[in-house]
C-alpha cells in the first residue's frame, strides 16, 4: 500500500485494475473517439487519495503500431459508491512511452 498521496511504483496490472479498465472501456472509448478493437491493460500505478486515482497503460494497438491509451481513473471511497471516472487521458502514446504521472495531472 502507498502512503496517503503519493504514487506507487509502475507494475503489471492486477484482475482489480483490469476489471475497472474494462469498466471504464466506453468512457475511454467516447474520449478518443473511437471502438478499439483490442484494449489490455499492461502496466498501471495507484495513489490514494480521497478514493483511489489509477493511472494504467492500455494497448489498444490500431493498425499494429503498439499504440497506447494512458490514463487516469478516480475510483470513489466505498462510503461514496466507488465510482468510476475518467479524468483524463493521452492519445495516441507509443508502447514504450513510460507513464508519467504529472503528465496526466495537468
Amino acid at each position: 500500500m502507498t502512503e496517503h498521496g503519493h504514487w506507487s511504483p509502475v507494475k503489471p496490472v492486477t484482475l482489480e485494475v483490469i476489471k475497472i479498465c474494462l469498466e471504464v472501456r466506453p468512457k475511454i472509448e467516447e474520449m478518443v473517439g473511437t471502438d478499439f478493437q483490442i484494449f489490455i491493460p499492461v502496466v498501471y500505478s495507484s495513489q490514494v487519495v480521497e478514493g483511489m486515482n489509477y493511472m494504467v497503460k492500455v494497448l489498444v494497438d490500431v493498425d499494429g503500431d503498439g499504440v497506447c491509451v494512458h490514463a487516469l481513473i478516480f475510483q470513489a471511497l466505498p462510503c461514496y459508491g466507488g465510482e468510476l471516472s475518467v479524468t483524463k487521458i493521452q492519445y495516441p502514446k507509443p508502447f514504450n512511452d513510460p507513464l508519467i504521472h504529472e503528465h496526466l495531472q495537468k
